[in-house]
């Protein structure tokens, strides 16, 4: 089953339902292309606005990632599912820490768009911080599950640790956001 090309409502019924996919790992992908589709969207009300005409370069870089991280992230919507189907422990390993890692790139463009992006989605901004920590964090658990299963002990290690540095610094920067934002708001 393909989910990119189907209807919200398809896919939550199937998620919902006593099927074996999708779950949580494609819940994620799909949450953190939720993130993604939010830093894209304040990036499009701010180019062409004279009022960030300076940043019209690094806005433009920034939507380039988020609209390649969002591309990304829809495939793994769908290839969550197929590695799951697979029995493959190896697939269903990749594909979380592939979505934990994007969720830490698209982490990343979220503090300059405080500043740079257009002020009226601000709260946008804090949005997209907090779905992309949270995708992180449930892409996390799907890759200890599937580490388990692996019973590779030199793999397993290496993976952890670059979890917890990038889970580290996504509640950083998710911290940080949000008290920026808050600030902004209640001027």
């Amino acid at each position: 089953m393909s989910y990119k090309d189907e209807t919200l409502k398809k896919y939550l019924d199937d998620l919902a339902g006593r099927l074996p996919a999708p779950g949580g790992g494609s819940a994620a992908a799909l949450t953190a292309g939720l993130g993604a589709s939010l830093i894209s969207m304040v990036v499009n009300f701010s180019l062409g606005k004279p009022k960030y005409a300076k940043y019209e370069n690094e806005l433009k870089g920034i939507l380039d990632k988020s609209e390649r991280l969002r591309e990304e992230l829809l495939r793994l919507v769908d290839l969550d599912v197929v590695a799951y189907q697979s029995k493959n422990s190896r697939d269903a390993l990749d594909v979380p820490f592939m979505v934990a890692r994007l969720c830490f790139e698209g982490e990343r463009l979220c503090p300059p768009l405080i500043k740079k992006g257009n002020i009226n989605l601000i709260s946008d901004v804090a949005v997209a911080a907090i779905l992309l920590e949270s995708a992180f964090a449930s892409a996390y658990f799907n890759v200890e599950i599937n580490l388990k299963m692996l019973d590779d002990k030199k793999l397993s290690r290496a993976v952890r640790k670059e979890l917890m540095q990038k889970g580290t610094t996504i509640t950083k920067i998710r911290l940080e956001t949000e008290e920026k934002i808050g600030k902004i708001i209640r001027r």
